[in-house]
């Protein structure tokens, strides 16, 4: 697999977007599935993993913590932030919100 620089980071040349994982583009995937999904792909040498808050909203960032938990320190997560969702219920205004508490 190649690498590439992103500042002071070296990650896979190919990463592994996470998006439909949770329910996206309609219902969500088994969990189960998509862990062993995540595991298969850093097997092959995928260390780049993409995610958000608003991919669930959270359920996403949650299963990606959960399955890259026992490899945590051998890849790298970039997610994206400062959605304006109701952390209680998972609504969404359209807006933002990129306070440090929110963040």
């Amino acid at each position: 697999m190649k690498h590439r620089h992103i500042g002071s980071l070296e990650v896979s040349a190919l990463g592994l977007g996470c998006m439909g994982m949770t329910g996206v583009y309609g219902g969500s995937a088994d969990k189960g599935e998509m862990i062993k999904l995540i595991h298969d792909a850093h097997d092959r040498g995928v260390t780049f993993f993409d995610t958000a808050e608003a991919y669930g909203p959270f359920a996403n960032e949650a299963l990606l913590g959960e399955a890259l938990q026992p490899i945590r320190d051998k890849v790298v997560i970039a997610t994206k932030f400062g959605f304006d969702i109701d952390l209680e219920t998972g609504a969404r205004s359209g807006g933002t919100n990129s306070r440090p508490e929110h963040v």
